[in-house]
């Protein structure tokens, strides 16, 4: 592995800044976190933080949106850019020589976009193309559904591209408002990795950063309330069915995490889970299937996923049903969660090859906890997982409710 220093600081009147030195490396990566995404779209129209995310990209006081992608390529790097429910982050990385090019694009991106009138039309025809093909792609757009279904009447089951519909009614005064209240927040993240010091890219960053930062107002929070979870249909010409099912899960600041993470590794993330195992080498009920474990800050999910031929829906539900019920009864098998933290371990360590991970591990862990965790707490704490918790665990999210459901069906006349 790369070894790496983690440190970071809360930059006076602005931004906390985490840094990975990685005394080494060659390469350099800087990320920007902006710790809003569609969750805090509450009264606003859905795709909203996507919507701002694309237009950072148009230009800026100082630069075109050629201009931007010319600078940071005819160095060797590359940018990039991702909107989740909860945040949305700016990537750069290439050579540890372009770190100061790099910083000073981004920061102008973030913080400088003009979003001029011309470039809102003609994105919102690219949105509404990538709406369209997630849509169209029933693998994809199973996630939607799953998360409007688990999470009904709450931002964190739209859509995070949004619909048609919604990007029809954004304007340049919508946009501005929401990078004006997020955009500019201090609990905002840079997070840079390579052969760096903290006050290095503290340095690199000083002039470049705005004047003033304001406090944080905190998104509308999931209670579950003893909601009943829902069912979600699409019908289309498809010869498969998509079906999604998902259930409520402890949140981002639980203990739990650790053993929920390892419950999907045994159930259904890897080619010796479960229910690979059981309902795609024994029965050949499906080519995909498999499990996944979300959290956000207050909730998560923990969602199974899978494409069948619709005469295997019922067996299929049964096999995923039984498999659960196994778990519940008799917890882990024996050797199943060592398998499970060697795999986990194993990918952490693999990721930590790329400096774009140290950067990513620095920013993730200081905007979720406050603090960068060592790599290795965090694998004392794999480690330290029982199957006693994985039956636990288990046995909160499967007994105490039941699960959304989400399916696309092949429509009943074809």
């Amino acid at each position: 592995m790369n070894k790496a220093t983690y440190e970071w600081r809360q930059i006076p009147g602005g931004p906390k800044l985490a840094v990975a030195t990685v005394p080494d490396s060659e390469c350099a990566a800087l990320s920007i976190y902006i710790p809003a995404g569609s969750r805090d779209e509450a009264n606003l129209p859905t795709g909203l933080a996507h919507f701002v995310e694309h237009m950072v990209f148009k230009g800026t006081t100082r630069r075109s949106a050629k201009e931007i992608s010319f600078e940071i390529e005819n160095g060797g790097g590359q940018l990039n850019a991702c909107t989740t429910e909860d945040h949305t982050v700016y990537e750069g990385r290439g050579e540890a020589d372009l770190m100061p090019v790099l910083v000073d694009v981004l920061s102008d991106m973030v913080w400088n976009a003009t979003f001029p009138e011309h470039e809102i039309t003609l994105e919102r025809e690219v949105i509404g193309e990538e709406i369209t093909m997630y849509r169209e792609s029933p693998s994809d757009h199973i996630g939607d559904l799953i998360s409007s279904a688990l999470w009904p009447d709450h931002p964190l089951g739209n859509p995070i591209s949004g619909s048609l519909e919604s990007i029809a009614q954004i304007d340049r005064s919508t946009l501005l408002g929401f990078r004006d209240q997020h955009y500019f927040r201090e609990d905002i993240v840079i997070a840079a990795a390579g052969p760096f010091s903290i006050d290095e890219i503290s340095a690199m960053f000083e002039p470049f950063l705005p004047e003033k930062f304001h406090a944080v107002e905190a998104p509308l929070a999931f209670h579950r309330n003893g909601q009943i979870p829902g069912r979600v249909t699409d019908a289309r010409e498809t010869d498969q069915l998509q079906l999604a099912m998902a259930w409520h899960t402890p949140g981002l600041q639980s203990p739990k995490r650790h053993a929920l993470r390892m419950l999907s590794l045994m159930l259904g993330e890897t080619a010796s889970s479960r229910l690979f195992l059981e309902l795609r080498e024994e029965r050949g009920l499906c080519y995909q299937i498999g499990s996944d474990v979300s959290f956000f800050d207050e909730t998560g999910a923990f969602e199974i996923s899978a494409g069948l031929d619709p005469e295997s829906r019922e067996e299929a539900i049964d096999c995923i049903l039984r498999e659960i019920d196994d778990l519940l009864e008799n917890g882990p098998r024996p050797g199943e969660l060592d398998r499970a933290k060697r795999l986990s371990i194993s990918q952490s360590k693999q990721a930590f090859e790329s400096t774009s991970s140290h950067a990513a591990w620095a920013g993730e862990g200081l905007m979720d906890f406050g603090r960068i965790p060592a790599p290795l707490e965090w694998r004392e704490s794999v480690l330290a997982v029982t199957d006693e918790e994985v039956h636990a665990v288990a046995r909160e999210i499967f007994l105490n409710q039941k699960p959304a459901i989400a399916e696309i069906l092949p429509n009943e006349d074809e």
